[in-house]
């Protein structure tokens, strides 16, 4: 366990916190006057590996050598071709729960300039109470996911306590691990009764397939991909079909990882789970058996697609004996297709290897265009 403190003075600035693995939408814009939630469990920090704060450069414009704008250029930001927004920042922020911070107050000039809340655009938000160093930005605008980043090299972190709770091991998981809601309400601010909700496709869903889509077509060799029919098919096969050429012999992905049979032979990808606590790719036990590329999916969203629920077919009636499925109805479907998050599958691709590849280019470009159908 780690608490984090001021480096400038020692004052201790979080509860006691152990590291998991960054969650795939940590960096996600979701809708327009969405309040999402908080993005990370209480007691739990992740590190960003990428650069995050100001200054903010409009990247799309920039030349792979920055012209002199972005030192580095864009490939020393950490990607592959220009996007959106580039951050002038420096990786390693700590990424935490709001009610895991103590000891900040607010900087007043730099809570201001957005929409329903901060942002953290401007800068650290939060400073050391003790000694007023600006340590963190707490970022809790509309659209956005609720969480503290702490400016590394603002704090130290410290051992304290005893260890951290022992990452569960897959058997374990497959038991005790949460799997992600495919739908869920979303809240909403304003409209004419006030704070309002409405059932759409789950926004942490969103993201995952968005970035492992930027995984599956890197895998893919400039060839059409097919998935398992069922969930996987609704999620990914429209938004394959739209990026990846046609006219090849296709490769086949399927769903590989703890409790499901070894993939045939001639599966090409197979889609795994990622350790939600370590961020590990699942491995089989003999890696030479499976010669098939490896694409990560988050663990909550591979346990729905590897392992659905069933539903009864009808209502039960009387008690509920143990081993007896809930006739809970289904909520509400939302009135659209699935899609993607495509800006998470862009911000991913960017900073893939693959992407200097020329088929990757015409990838690149399809997605690129205004919003269509499927993706």
């Amino acid at each position: 366990m780690f608490v984090f403190a001021c480096a400038g003075c020692g004052g201790e600035l979080t509860t006691p916190l152990y590291r998991v693995a960054l969650p795939a939408h940590a960096r996600q814009t979701y809708g327009n006057g969405i309040q999402l939630p908080v993005l990370m469990e209480a007691g739990t920090f992740a590190e960003e590996p990428e650069p995050w704060g100001p200054s903010w450069r409009d990247g799309a414009g920039l030349p792979p050598d920055g012209a002199g704008l972005c030192p580095g250029g864009v490939e020393g930001r950490g990607v592959r071709f220009p996007v959106p927004v580039l951050s002038g920042g420096g990786p390693g922020s700590i990424v935490l729960a709001p009610g895991d911070v103590r000891g900040t107050v607010p900087v007043p000039e730099r809570l201001g300039g957005t929409c329903c809340g901060l942002d953290g655009t401007d800068g650290p938000n939060l400073a050391c109470d003790a000694c007023g160093r600006p340590v963190a930005s707490r970022i809790d605008d509309c659209s956005l996911w609720q969480a503290v980043r702490l400016v590394p090299h603002a704090v130290r972190r410290l051992p304290v306590g005893g260890p951290a709770p022992a990452p569960l091991t897959w058997a374990e998981l497959l038991t005790e691990g949460k799997s992600t809601p495919l739908f869920e309400p979303i809240a909403t601010w304003g409209g004419h009764l006030g704070t309002g909700h409405f059932w759409s496709w789950s926004p942490r869903w969103e993201a995952a397939a968005g970035w492992t889509l930027a995984h599956l077509v890197a895998a893919s060799e400039g060839r059409p991909v097919t998935v398992p029919d069922g969930l996987s098919k609704d999620v990914f096969r429209r938004a394959l079909d739209s990026l990846l050429p046609p006219g090849a012999p296709p490769r086949r992905a399927v769903l590989a990882g703890p409790g499901r049979p070894r993939p045939d032979a001639d599966a090409d990808i197979v889609l795994v789970p990622t350790h939600p606590r370590t961020g590990r790719w699942w491995t089989p036990a003999d890696p030479a058996a499976c010669t098939a590329s490896p694409v990560p999916l988050p663990f909550g969203v591979w346990l729905c697609l590897a392992f659905p629920r069933p539903h009864l077919p009808v209502p039960a009636s009387g008690g509920l004996p143990d081993g007896v499925l809930r006739d809970d109805p289904l909520p509400p479907r939302p009135g659209f297709v699935f899609r993607p998050d495509r800006d998470v599958f862009r911000r991913t691709l960017a900073r893939l290897p693959h992407i200097g590849r020329p088929w990757m280019r015409t990838v690149r470009d399809r997605s690129d265009g205004p919003l269509r159908q499927p993706f």
